[in-house]
């Protein structure tokens, strides 16, 4: 009988380089929100894939960035931190950048390689959204990559048609050491019912609204009580806030007579009534407070624990 494996695996890599589009799909469970904008994902999310021989954690972490409030900087300290406590790194980066070799892209991989470098844990190198250059580039990146670091393995993908998948999940397997399971192998997130309705509501306010906005909000949930209905059918009645940073935030997000607000409540109900299995009765409001990403009362609440 073949021995079980497990172990923790840390997904670290530039903003938008499609992290939470891939640890979705290792899951094969929506636990991590996935917008076409940066910054998206704010805190550490640990997301559980049960195979017949192992149990691999992965924690998704905020994308790398260069920092300008205090969240910012909370959230590259808490990918940094979670790299250094884990038993390999998946490291992802967008290999459909034409400009890699100059500017700002070039300059984030290489102070996260060199912090890499430091940690000194296993690595694997994933080379992601592969269908948009052409094959003899990818072969040039590869390369590129290896004169850099001692990658285990390195591995094109496209994680948005979920080309790839399984050689991850087969080459981290291959790289744990015999372990126990932690979690129940029914389990696919250690997220609460909370944390997941504050991420849902975010990540459709990330959708609707104008670029501006959506960085200077952040969703807090006020009550959650599950109750029967008069028919005996259970119901979560949930009521929430989005905070942002300005009054004319506030009335883009609520929108022409509370059009936008509503677009953005009923969406997100939708889905988290099929994620979390039953009905949802949702009420949203919408507060200012200013400059909330430099408060610490508030930005220790996205720290990893």
């Amino acid at each position: 009988m073949a021995e079980f494996k497990s172990g923790f695996v840390a997904i670290i890599g530039k903003t938008n380089v499609g992290k939470s589009t891939l640890i979705n799909k290792l899951v094969g469970e929506k636990v991590a929100i996935t917008v076409n904008k940066s910054q998206t994902t704010r805190t550490a999310i640990r997301a559980i894939v049960n195979r017949e021989n192992s149990q691999i954690i992965f924690i998704d972490t905020p994308g790398v960035h260069k920092p300008k409030t205090k969240l910012g900087e909370t959230m590259i300290e808490t990918a940094y931190e979670i790299a250094e406590d884990v038993d390999i790194i998946l490291f992802i980066a967008d290999c459909s950048k034409k400009e890699i070799t100059k500017g700002e892209y070039w300059n984030m991989r290489l102070i996260i390689l060199e912090k890499i470098k430091q940690i000194n844990r296993k690595t694997i190198l994933v080379l992601n959204k592969i269908d948009l250059i052409k094959k003899e580039e990818i072969l040039e990146v590869i390369d590129m990559y290896r004169k850099e670091y001692n990658f285990e393995e390195i591995i094109p993908i496209c994680a948005l048609n979920n080309k790839g998948v399984d050689t991850i999940l087969n080459i981290i397997e291959k790289n744990l050491k015999e372990g126990p399971a932690y979690y129940d192998i029914e389990e696919y997130t250690d997220q609460t019912s909370r944390q997941l309705v504050e991420e849902v509501i975010r990540e459709k306010a990330l959708q609707y609204l104008s670029e501006e906005v959506p960085h200077g909000i952040y969703v807090e949930v006020e009550k959650m009580k599950l109750r029967e209905t008069t028919k005996g059918e259970e119901i979560y009645d949930t009521s929430a806030i989005i905070y942002c940073l300005r009054n004319s935030h506030k009335g883009i997000i609520i929108g022409k007579k509370g059009a936008m607000l509503k677009k953005i409540v009923t969406s997100a109900r939708i889905e988290l009534e099929k994620m979390l299995g039953t009905k949802l009765n949702l009420e949203v409001w919408v507060k200012v407070k200013e400059d909330w990403q430099d408060k610490d009362s508030i930005v220790k609440k996205f720290k990893f624990n």
